[in-house]
């Protein structure tokens, strides 16, 4: 359930505290986990793990609301996640089983759960840019008081596809937040290499769209941001931009030994780190004592053990299944015939 928007001097409940702190905590085990499995070849193809950025998607789903969309790249296993999609189908689509969330067609970076409102989980660099814009315009077309949450990477702000989503949004006020999960760098490259503007959320001041930096390190932070931005959206005033600044302890992907980065810079942003911050929080207002939360870990691990059991135990979907599922077999009420 989301959580109500509260100021920025309110503080959030214990049961909102413990709800972010199980949800992160579980992302963290299942992508390690995950990383783990890669390298018994139990997980083939692409991987892309999401260690550090648990922030940018637990502090969105609190603070929006059950009907919203979710649209993002191909680092996509923690949004199903935090959106309540069965852990279980995840991690048989990892394993490319036929019980996986896409039926095992369409592996790490292809995840999608319509019924909880995620469209993906897109392999094309800042592919999912104009479609996270198009689905904001259907759910304003179809008069319904939904957004649309677009996710990118610092990477993909680069791609023609970003500039021209954000111009057609701000012009038709479509209610879409687009968020940048800047962790700093583009696969191997850093920020800092590729482009003048190094403060990624004034791009979005090139068309007057509401743009802001938010310390994605900070689930509080987070919340506040979409909160505001999802406020804004709702009330037909067009799109907002949300700079997350955020981290991946790992590499950009399974096979990226991240050499690039120095072991001072990983260590200074584990300082940092979102579920230790909310843990600390825990501990401080006495919510929960450390064997308690130790426990809950415990309990985490125990689950995605089942996940991966559950993954092992399926089947591998026949040669057959590669024709199903080409074309939709409905029409969407915001075609026009």
């Amino acid at each position: 359930m989301a959580a109500k928007s509260k100021s920025k001097k309110e503080e959030f409940s214990k049961e909102q505290y413990m709800e972010w702190y199980e949800s992160m905590l579980f992302m963290r085990r299942f992508e390690e986990k995950a990383g783990q499995l890669y390298g018994q070849q139990k997980i083939r193809g692409f991987c892309h793990l999401y260690i550090g950025q648990e922030a940018c998607v637990a502090g969105a789903v609190s603070a929006l609301k059950k009907g919203d969309k979710y649209i993002t790249a191909y680092r996509d296993h923690a949004h199903p996640i935090a959106l309540g999609s069965d852990p279980k189908a995840i991690m048989a689509e990892l394993f490319g089983k036929r019980t996986g969330i896409s039926k095992g067609k369409g592996g790490s970076m292809h995840m999608f759960d319509k019924e909880n409102g995620f469209f993906g989980g897109h392999g094309i660099v800042g592919g999912q840019i104009p479609l996270g814009a198009g689905i904001g315009f259907a759910e304003k077309y179809n008069g319904t008081d939904n957004l649309c949450v677009c996710y990118m990477g610092d990477g993909a702000v680069r791609q023609g596809a970003f500039h021209e989503a954000l111009n057609l949004a701000m012009t038709l006020k479509l209610p879409v937040i687009f968020a940048i999960e800047n962790n700093g760098y583009a696969m191997g490259t850093s920020v800092k290499r590729t482009s003048n503007v190094t403060e990624l959320f004034q791009l979005g001041e090139a068309y007057d769209m509401p743009s802001a930096p938010v310390d994605a390190m900070s689930v509080e932070a987070v919340h506040h941001a979409m909160a505001e931005a999802g406020e804004r959206a709702r009330k037909g005033e067009g799109p907002t931009l949300l700079e997350l600044r955020t981290y991946r302890y790992k590499g950009h992907s399974m096979s990226d030994p991240a050499k690039y980065r120095t072991k001072e810079e990983v260590e200074e942003y584990k300082q940092k780190d979102p579920i230790e911050q909310v843990k600390a929080v825990i501990l401080k207002k006495k919510w929960a004592s450390e064997e308690e939360l130790k426990e809950l870990d415990k309990k985490l691990k125990d689950q995605v053990k089942e996940c991966v059991d559950f993954a092992e135990e399926s089947e591998f979907p026949p040669a057959s299944d590669a024709y199903t599922d080409v074309y939709a077999e409905e029409n969407y009420p915001f075609i026009m015939d």
